[in-house]
């Protein structure tokens, strides 16, 4: 083939044609070794008032991916058409390489490669080009990829053991792939103790069963302990993602161990405790254990550290895995001290950007006695008859100390005010300061929420650790075929390991200092779920804990902050933790604490305002109308400028695609402005102050004109019914090649016969439409 042929081609051509002979003529294997059009992560979704969508821009998407083996990827390849360079894609090629930390990246035009290797030999040149024919073997990838990873041949057997192959065709993500292969690539190097630390919702517990899985198969481990804090933790595990395990696995009950299984899951509860006779671990020799996991291994108090450290140091010989979604790090306590530091790493921020995890806004909201204080009038007494001590009470009181009935029917009141106005079946978390005031919250949402409670009294309840009836309920609030319970209020119980798909609100009426539990109940809400239509979700924050949001340390790298000296010892002390850290006896209410309950001392809302994820990741602060106005100059300096870029566009939709990856949802625009106006004058009237005309305006202004007299009588009523479709639904509609086949376009023909027949063909039919949008945006009214 000439190269003016060649360019011709379209970059699916020139991998047919090309770039897939030349990788299987190097020994590659195609079924098994060769992975083309590979999605790595989806691309971030954008929020703006109560609509999403995909940056689709941001989108991570490898033309090819070799692996050594499925499930161990060593290289990527980037193809480009034959109009662009050779190396042109190999800065992306890079950029896929880094997220998959694999040493060798690839770009190809079809006429040659382009190669980046990371891990050079002597003398070896970084990047290089060579012919199609000379592409690398399996092997030679492979050997770099062992060098890089600092993977020794003894080790390769388990580092290349097989994944548990999904019938239903599921697959782990990148980041699971990379958690999965670090994690036994460190036990093939003979360590025994691996920390992962995973944020909440990137399925930790799947990474882990495959983990055990490969280690498992491989006979490296024989019996494996899985421990986590919560039962429906592990009620979840076993009959999800460690499924495959079958008759082999079973749960620890009844203290007792039975020896006669492989795969044992169980609360620490269930194996330890405070006396002697508890510790049913200790039943079972030291060796009996192959391998021990702790769920979630940040958690808790100096008791509960206390518990799992023990079970670990009994089954010292054991291979240890810690799984976190934040590491536990003051000056005395850390997963890190004990586990070193993480094999690998997921953050919340990264979960984001890629698209896996559900961004946020924060709507913050203070009330006058939480900001300026509440000082009682001398000698008031309270609720009870008792006089309230004399002193300045604010926002750290509330709830706490201070019980202002008025306050609590102010949240509530406000929580079921966004719910109406969004939509009243959105699954709620409300978090309170303790059993009592979650309570007293269940029974103001009640009140608040009128007939939605009377027509189901499951419409909110309270799930703490001493309500039966509000437990018995989890698994329906969880469940996203389930409506009821809609809203849910708790004080610590829902902090962790509840997933709690479908949650949208997550109402913070809790004072929260502590990093790790602020991590945990923001996870309660990171998880997408497509199926549902949950794309992201909102935080309502009442006591000023999304401050935390701009605290350094929220998503940043874990730190070693315990550094003993060579005489101290180098196990971290307990410490004694604040008031709302993680609590397991949460039924257990502090002992001797006398709140002040007042009904007559009114509360009101002062200020609220609204952030979302700007473009940076940051959250930004300003009405949503701002932020497009911002974003829309930032585009089209100019009314001039913009008006140019739309007229020569021959697909509107286009611009309206581009200005959606700078995060400009214009239906959230219409919503605050009005819905009758189109894109356009959305646009105009936004960015630069232009009077809107509605969609319906404009196309009776065209009909108006001469303009339909060039046509013939069916092609007129085309061009006005696609005007009325216009009025109706706005521009994408009338550019959508699906029109035609709507009403009442169906009863002039098929969309063929109306092309061809009517308007003489595509090209006409192209132009037509083209001019009939000329007349609809023409800025000098008069013509």
């Amino acid at each position: 083939m000439d190269s003016k042929d060649k360019k011709q081609l379209s970059e699916t051509d020139v991998c047919d044609l090309f770039i897939t002979p030349a990788i299987r003529s190097a020994g590659w294997d195609s079924m098994k070794q060769i992975r083309r059009e590979v999605t790595l992560a989806p691309g971030p979704v954008i929020v703006r008032g109560n609509m999403s969508s995909r940056n689709k821009k941001k989108k991570k998407f490898a033309d090819y991916v070799l692996s050594w083996e499925p499930g161990v990827p060593i290289a990527v390849v980037e193809a480009k058409d034959n109009n662009h360079t050779v190396s042109h894609g190999i800065q992306q090629a890079l950029g896929y390489a880094e997220i998959l930390e694999v040493p060798s990246a690839f770009s190809s035009n079809g006429d040659a490669f382009a190669s980046h290797n990371k891990a050079p030999a002597a003398g070896e040149d970084i990047e290089t080009e060579f012919p199609l024919e000379y592409f690398p073997p399996p092997q030679e990838l492979w050997k770099r990829y062992k060098t890089f990873r600092g993977i020794e041949d003894k080790a390769e057997k388990l580092v290349i053991q097989p994944y548990h192959e999904d019938t239903s065709g599921k697959e782990p993500r990148y980041y699971q792939v990379e958690a999965i292969n670090r994690t036994i690539e460190a036990v093939a190097s003979g360590k025994r103790r691996v920390l992962l630390v995973m944020a909440t919702g990137t399925g930790k517990t799947y990474t882990t069963f495959q983990i055990i899985w490969r280690l498992w198969k491989a006979g490296v481990v024989k019996r494996v302990l899985f421990l986590a804090d919560r039962n429906i933790l592990v009620d979840q595990t076993l009959v999800n993602d460690f499924k495959p395990f079958g008759s082999v696995m079973t749960k620890i009950k009844n203290r007792k161990i039975d020896p006669s299984y492989e795969i044992y899951l169980g609360l620490y509860q269930a194996i330890t405790g405070p006396d002697e006779a508890d510790k049913i671990f200790k039943n079972v020799s030291r060796d009996f254990f192959d391998m021990v996991v702790i769920d979630e291994c940040h958690r808790g108090s100096a008791a509960d550290d206390s518990a799992w450290r023990e079970i670990l140091d009994y089954f010292s010989n054991a291979v240890q895995v810690g799984l976190t979604a934040t590491p536990k790090e003051t000056k005395y306590v850390s997963s890190i001290t004990y586990f070193g530091e993480p094999a690998y790493t997921y953050s919340l921020k990264r979960g984001i950007e890629d698209g896996f995890l559900a961004p946020y806004k924060v709507v913050r909201i203070d009330i006058d006695k939480d900001i300026q204080g509440w000082t009682p009038p001398p000698g008031m007494k309270d609720d009870l008859g008792q006089a309230i001590e004399q002193r300045e009470y604010n926002q750290k009181d509330m709830d706490r100390i201070l019980v202002l009935n008025q306050r609590t029917k102010l949240v509530a009141n406000r929580v079921m005010q966004y719910l109406r106005a969004t939509d009243p079946f959105s699954k709620t978390i409300i978090f309170c300061e303790d059993i009592d005031h979650a309570e007293r919250m269940r029974v103001a949402i009640v009140n608040a929420a009128g007939q939605l409670y009377l027509d189901n009294p499951k419409y909110v309840m309270r799930i703490t650790g001493d309500s039966v009836e509000g437990k018995a309920e989890l698994d329906n609030f969880i469940d996203p075929e389930s409506k009821y319970p809609v809203i849910a209020t708790t004080s610590e119980l829902l902090t962790t390991g509840v997933d709690a798909k479908t949650c949208k609100l997550i109402v913070l009426d809790k004072t929260i200092t502590s990093m790790t539990s602020f991590k945990q109940i923001i996870g309660r809400g990171t998880r997408i779920d497509e199926e549902n239509n949950k794309w992201f979700f909102t935080i309502m924050d009442f006591k000023k804990a999304t401050a935390l949001f701009r605290d350094p340390d929220f998503d940043g790298e874990p730190v070693v902050i315990y550094e003993p000296d060579s005489d101290d010892d180098p196990v971290p002390p307990d410490p004694d933790y604040p008031d709302n850290d993680f609590d397991p006896e949460e039924a257990k209410e502090e002992p001797g604490v006398y709140k002040v309950r007042v009904s007559g001392v009114p509360a009101k809302i002062i200020s609220e305002r609204i952030e979302y994820i700007g473009p940076d990741g940051n959250l930004i602060t300003e009405s949503y109308k701002d932020f497009s106005r911002k974003q829309i100059q930032t585009e089209y300096a100019s009314l001039d400028a913009f008006l140019t870029r739309w007229n020569s566009a021959r697909k509107k939709q286009a611009i309206i695609d581009e200005l959606e990856d700078h995060g400009i949802v214009l239906d959230n625009l219409a919503a605050e402005i009005g819905k009758d106006y189109g894109d356009f004058d959305l646009i105009c009237h936004i960015a630069y102050g232009q009077p809107p005309l509605t969609r319906k305006e404009r196309a009776n202004k065209v009909k108006k004109r001469n303009y339909f007299t060039k046509y013939g009588e069916q092609a007129r009523a085309v061009l006005t019914a696609l005007l009325d479709k216009y009025a109706d639904e706005g521009i994408g509609t009338l550019e959508s090649a699906k029109v035609l086949r709507l009403e009442p376009f169906k009863d002039m023909g098929t969309p063929v016969e109306i092309i061809n027949n009517i308007f003489g063909g595509k090209d006409r039919f192209d132009s037509a439409i083209e001019e009939l949008e000329q007349e609809l945006f023409k800025q000098d009214e008069s013509a």
